[in-house]
């Protein structure tokens, strides 16, 4: 029966990473997204008597455009969603009015020790500051969650009579469902909870609810979303830990003290999360009516990306900036491949995942009195005889297709090796429980490894110790091998951190690589959360433990890190756009680990670059207080839509109007390598090219000089001009233009350099990428090389 169960499991999960979208015929009516830009002021009725008058066009009736119509966007943006097939889509993509229409996707989720790690620890938030600049951890400051709901319940999202009343400024509502009582589950913590599912059930059909498979309602069934949710704004929670010992301490999110606000967009289907990007482009536009400052969002679709106007998380991203709101996403899983990173708009603020100095060390004894420290979350000793896999499975390899002997195993350990990355931990311990074995220690390469609950228990360790191992158990020929497995510890600041991880999505942005992605990194692995205790901590059927705090990994841990601490940017500097605060968190973040040395690029064999960390790891207590920012305004915009091939028409239709605002792109419209970005990316650079910049001086000294120093890309010259900035309380802002020139020995890949600008107090750092083209057939790379300094 076990077996049986183990195979239905891996089939759904197999199952899930196929959309079913796109295995239907082209004739069949789909859910698509019609794009028409801002709203023009337009109240709500009027916009969707609007959008409805515009579907009919399409249809036969006017009764059979209402029932095709999913949503109508009509705050933050406008637009619909409705059910079309590709002849009608097609003709409204050719009407005037419209920008873009494309096919509704399925999304997916990239699935309190790193506050401490990253500075932000319990006696500054217990302070009371006196003066704007100490952290006030996100005052009254709304963050709006995108993800698969919350469970209200948790200690995390406990009502606080210290919060005060519910900010005036807050307009949105919590919305009543299936065990979901808005009267007992909203309060002044967790002030406003919304669901949607229109878009997924018109592609999948009707939720399945029976049995608690999922909730109608804003209540969370997966658990991603709670602890996305805890991560970003979660209250103080005291002696939180994982069943009872791993992990303990202060569970707290980075600005404890900010509102909630719940968007549930994603739904339990095939054992994962699946989320609908009508669904998401609905929420963004609640999300923007109701009023809130933040927006969360760890979702995504891996390469080949759409266009930027054509994904619900671009749209509705491209608006929230226009109205001064953040948006925060997760650069996805897909690493460590080059180019593979999601959500790569330049007003989006993308975050990659990386380790903290926390590990779990798990001591490994066997019969002959080796020992050995692997990873693991292992709660209970363990005394027990020990298996290779080649006793278990034909070809040794550690999975359930290849499963014949099933007592071999039963009652044993059983070492698994990772074949070349074929297997999973996850994976090879599924396999192992079918076999009937009692615990899995699983062999990977230590640049690959990430220790992970698996349900059975399972201990990870290099290959040269899982080798080791190996040689014990082949030369026990005449006695049984016997493995002692002690509980885990948990050790903190005993490992060099951070360093990226290996699943993080590295860059470079395949649709706009002008603009560097991701933009910075934060902790994303083993992160401590609140968790549904009616969900397992694996999300696997046979799993029926439960817990109220769960480790978990991904840049769906990475991005609600980041939006806390932007959280606390906006509560500290209200007035600051969304451009500023991502440049104060990209200007002032870091590239080494605690040791001083370059931080690694887990799973390769390298320093990690900017295509790997952004600008580097985020500093919340240097962020605060940046010196200079790098801010874009909406004729930045307009340059950028023109570069992208959009009309001036459209361009009217998608920036907000205001009195000063030239919407012409003009013939010397500048290109996307010109936007304010605090980064500088050159990816066909053939001839010398200049750039110019702009920034803006927020220091509490109004009289400052900075001066540049550089360090140039190995095959590429640059120089600043001007070399040294003065600023005054005249003069805020301040232009300076580099040129960077090809050297005579260009190599056709990419390589990295960095602009600092310094002024005896504040290091602003802007990295600076370049890959020369100059010679035939110049080749693509993205490794890192030698580089020279130049100072001004």
């Amino acid at each position: 029966m076990a077996a049986f169960l183990l195979l239905l499991v891996v089939s759904s999960l197999s199952f899930a990473a196929v959309d079913p979208v796109q295995c239907t015929t082209a004739s069949r009516s789909h859910v698509h997204i019609v794009y028409l830009g801002h709203n023009n002021g337009l109240s709500p009725s009027l916009t969707t008597r609007f959008h409805l008058q515009l579907l009919s066009r399409v249809f036969a009736e006017p009764e059979e455009a209402r029932q095709a119509i999913l949503y109508s966007y009509s705050y933050g943006f406008s637009g619909f969603a409705a059910v079309l097939n590709s002849t009608q889509a097609t003709t409204l993509s050719e009407t005037e009015e419209v920008i873009s229409v494309f096919r509704s996707r399925m999304l997916q989720l990239h699935t309190t020790r790193s506050w401490d790690f990253m500075g932000l620890n319990l006696h500054l938030q217990m302070e009371q500051p006196s003066s704007q600049m100490h952290l006030k951890y996100g005052g009254d400051v709304i963050v709006g969650i995108l993800d698969t709901g919350v469970w209200p319940e948790s200690e995390s999202f406990r009502d606080d009579p210290h919060l005060g009343p519910v900010p005036s400024s807050w307009r949105g509502t919590c919305v009543g469902g299936q065990q979901f009582d808005p009267a007992t589950a909203c309060n002044r913590k967790l002030i406003g909870a919304r669901y949607y599912l229109a878009g997924f059930e018109a592609e999948t059909g009707p939720l399945n609810t029976s049995g608690g498979a999922e909730y109608l309602s804003a209540r969370d069934r997966v658990g991603h979303g709670t602890h996305t949710a805890s991560t970003a704004v979660g209250a103080v929670s005291p002696n939180a830990s994982y069943f009872g010992g791993l992990g303990r301490g202060a569970a707290r999110g980075g600005a404890p003290r900010a509102r909630l606000a719940v968007y549930k967009v994603c739904w339990f289907k095939d054992l994962t999360g699946r989320c609908n990007d009508a669904d998401i482009l609905a929420a963004f536009d609640d999300a923007l009516h109701d009023g809130v400052h933040v927006i969360s969002a760890s979702l995504g679709s891996p390469p080949p990306l759409s266009p930027l106007f054509a994904t619900s998380t671009e749209v509705g991203s491209f608006h929230a900036m226009q109205l001064g709101v953040s948006t925060v996403f997760s650069a996805g899983n897909d690493g460590p491949d080059a180019g593979m990173v999601q959500n790569v708009s330049p007003w989006g603020l993308t975050v990659a995942a990386s380790t903290i100095d926390r590990r779990f060390p798990t001591v490994i004894a066997l019969g002959n009195n080796a020992s050995f420290v692997g990873e693991g979350f292992i709660v209970k000793d363990m005394r027990m005889p020990l298996v290779e896999s080649t006793s278990v499975f034909a070809d040794g390899t550690c999975s359930l297709d290849q499963l014949v002997n099933r007592t071999a195993a039963s009652g044993k350990i059983v070492l698994c090796f990772s074949t070349m990355g074929m297997v999973s931990g996850e994976g090879a311990a599924l396999a192992v429980y079918a076999g009937g074995g009692s615990g899995v220690i699983f062999s990977d390469s230590s640049s690959r490894r990430s220790n992970q609950d698996n349900f059975l228990p399972t201990v990870h360790v290099n290959l040269r110790q899982g080798t080791h191992i190996l040689n014990y158990i082949q030369s026990r020929s005449r006695q049984r091998p016997t493995v002692h497995i002690a509980p885990s510890r948990t050790v903190v600041g005993k490992t060099p951190a951070p360093a990226i991880a290996y699943f993080s999505s590295r860059g470079p942005s395949s649709i706009s690589p002008n603009i560097l992605k991701p933009d910075i990194t934060a902790p994303g692995v083993n992160i401590l959360a609140a968790w549904p205790p009616k969900s397992s901590p694996t999300m696997l059927p046979l799993d029926k433990r439960s817990t109220e705090w769960n480790f978990d990994t991904g840049t769906s841990m990475s991005c609600p890190h980041v939006t806390g601490i932007v959280a606390i940017l906006r509560s500290v500097h209200p007035t600051w756009s969304p451009a500023a605060i991502k440049s104060a968190l990209m200007t002032t973040a870091y590239v080494h680990d605690d040791t001083s040395d370059a931080m690694l690029a887990g799973g390769t064999q390298k320093a990690a670059d900017a295509f790997d960390t952004g600008a580097g790891h985020v500093d919340p207590l240097r962020a605060l207080d940046p010196g200079l920012v790098y801010d874009a305004d909406a004729r930045d915009h307009v340059h950028f839509l023109c570069s992208l091939g959009y009309t001036e028409a459209q361009v009217r239709q998608m920036v907000l109007p205001s009195p000063a605002l030239d919407t012409r792109c003009g013939g010397g419209a500048i290109g996307d390598a010109d936007l304010n970005y605090p980064a500088i990316v050159l990816p066909e650079l053939r001839a010398a090219a200049t750039v110019k910049r702009t920034v803006t001086n927020v220091g509490l000294q109004a009289e400052t000089v900075y001066h540049a120093t550089v360090i140039s890309p190995q095959g590429a010259h640059v120089e600043v001009w001007p070399p040294a900035l003065a600023f005054s309380t005249r003069c805020a802002r301040a232009e300076y233009h580099v040129t960077v020139t090809p050297a005579k020995l260009s190599r056709g890949r990419y390589d990295f350099g960095e602009i600092v600008w310094f002024d005896g107090y504040h290091r602003v750092r802007t990295p600076l990428v370049v890959r020369v083209t100059n010679l035939p057939d110049a080749g693509v790379g993205a490794q890192p090389t030698n580089q020279h300094r130049d100072t001004y």
